[in-house]
Parts: structure tokens; sequence; C-alpha cells
């Protein structure tokens, strides 16, 4: 599971990092991203062959959906069965995207309580998340592009906090999840594996992350055990 994430780099770093091209993107640095937002996605222009960036609606809608309202239940698809869910399967075929972050958070469980813990790389570098994204038209013929991230079994460093965990692509490995001439999952599911918890680290944070009204950076920082 993943249900809130950061990302708070640069944006000229990013497009360093990522390779793509943002035209007049109203990105902002955010330390509590909540399902419903709008996220920093990379996927490929099919016209041109480069990478783009863009902002989707977090939760994917697939195109046969009533209403937006199923997006919110889709945040995250498993990884396992991605390729072949009604409501993920074309777009593990066809659209499929990097969503970047620099960190995700998940909550432990001790006894009543959750504790909430943030993840990140000990690099403290930015990365991508698998994922997918949808395009949807409402019936007043409104279109909405919309995503989920993929998610996994989890390494040992997040199994105790989790049963799930999102799948953070390697760098080698993202241009391949973007390449539109890619279709067969015999080829994309091996990319879809726990990032090797070595390069992850963990804090404690405070409960501020439980409201996604608080998207400073006092989310990120670490309190007493």
């Amino acid at each position: 599971m993943c249900g809130r994430f950061t990302l708070s780099a640069n944006l000229d770093d990013l497009q360093g990092r990522f390779g793509f091209m943002a035209r007049d993107l109203e990105y902002r640095p955010r330390y509590n991203i909540a399902p419903t937002q709008q996220v920093l996605v990379v996927n490929v222009d099919p016209q041109q062959g480069t990478r783009r960036a863009e902002l989707l609606r977090w939760g994917l809608v697939p195109f046969w959906a009533k209403d937006l309202k199923i997006g919110a239940r889709m945040i995250n698809a498993q990884s396992e069965t991605a390729a072949v869910k009604p409501a993920f399967r074309a777009a593990f075929k066809k659209r499929r995207c990097l969503i970047l972050a620099d960190g995700f958070y998940e909550w432990r469980k001790e006894g009543k309580e959750k504790i909430p813990t943030y993840i990140f790389q000990k690099s403290k570098t930015p990365f991508a998340f698998a994922g997918l994204w949808e395009n949807w038209k409402s019936p007043e013929g409104e279109l909405v592009r919309s995503c989920t991230i993929l998610t996994t079994t989890p390494n040992e460093l997040i199994q105790p906090i989790h049963n799930r965990m999102p799948v953070i692509l390697s760098q080698e490995t993202e241009a391949l999840w973007l390449d539109p001439m890619t279709e067969e999952p015999e080829t994309l599911n091996p990319l879809l594996i726990p990032a090797p918890a070595e390069e992850l680290t963990t804090i404690v944070v405070s409960g501020l992350v439980n409201s996604y009204k608080n998207t400073g950076p006092e989310c990120v920082q670490p309190v007493e055990a």
C-alpha cells in the first residue's frame, strides 16, 4: 500500500534526473501528497517519443467508470495482477508512467496505535514509482487523466511496518517501463520487485501527516522514540 508520499525536489533537478520536458507546469514541493490530489508524472509523448511531465489525479479512473468516485479506491494496483485486472490491463499494456517521489509514508501498528513512518532513500535523492495512467471522460465531456501506483511484496526493511510497498523502479529499468513498444507482461513483470532494503531508511514522524491539510516540511521531521 502507498497512501501518502512526498516530492520536495527542485524542478530543475527533477528534469535533469528524469530527462523530461515541462511546459507551463504548476509544480510546487509537497511533503504530504494524498489520494485524489495532483501528482507529478512522467510518460512518453506518442508523437515525438520524448519524455514529458504532467500533473495527473492520483487514483486511477477506468475509461468505463460511471463517475470519479471509483478513483479513490484505485490509488494502488497490485503488480502481480495488474496486467490482467479489467481496471488496469489496458493501461498496463499501453499507458505506463513514472510517478515521481522522494519518500513515502506507512503506518506501523503498535497495539491500538498506528505510528507514522517516513521511508526514503539513504541518498535522499528522488525516485520513480511504477505507475499506470488512464483517460476518462465525464458525462459532461470533461477529460480527466488519472494514475495509480503499483505495489509489491515488502522488502525486509518494510515488512515489519506493512505487508505491501510501492514499486520503486531502478534508474536502469525506468526506460524499459516507459518504452511504448514493450507490452508483454513477461518482459515488464520482472521490473516490479521490491527495492533493495539497503538503499532505504526510515524515521518515525509525528501525527501531522495524518491530515492531508498539513503539507509542509514539518511532516518529515523525526520525533523522539
